[in-house]
């Protein structure tokens, strides 16, 4: 998708420099943008809320998803290889940790999970399985 055609499905539009903008965020009540938009030299597309709204929401409320905002899959990105340090590692798996334990208790709870908090949760216990296979402590 082109970046026009992100920016021409939102209000209040401003340009905060080269392939940086400003918009009002179409899911919730915005009166001054709160919309973060960045288009990255390969041609990604970033947004970000800053009241808190997470990306899915933004995107479907204007009629998109995440894959709109890649220029190509995201299969063919060359994937990084970098050593990931011990503490980043570690902070890494308590973020999904946190997701499985407040899902769990919204669970516990009585309450059930919407689409988005399953889609979440999944990924959550992925990332915690493959961080647990590549530190070799389920063998």
């Amino acid at each position: 998708m082109s970046i026009d055609n992100l920016l021409n499905r939102l209000e209040k539009v401003k340009s905060k420099g080269s392939g940086r903008w400003m918009a009002c965020c179409p899911s919730h009540e915005d009166k001054s943008p709160s919309l973060s938009i960045t288009e990255v030299d390969d041609g990604r597309i970033l947004i970000h809320c800053f009241a808190g709204c997470d990306s899915h929401t933004v995107l479907s409320s204007i009629g998109l998803d995440m894959n709109d905002l890649f220029a190509k899959p995201l299969g063919d990105f060359k994937r990084l290889r970098r050593p990931i340090l011990p503490g980043a590692a570690l902070s890494a798996v308590g973020l999904e940790a946190l997701i499985v334990i407040n899902s769990g208790n919204q669970l516990l709870s009585g309450q059930g999970l919407n689409f988005v908090e399953k889609e979440r949760l999944s990924k959550a216990v992925a990332r915690i399985q493959e961080a647990i296979n590549l530190s070799g402590v389920d063998q």
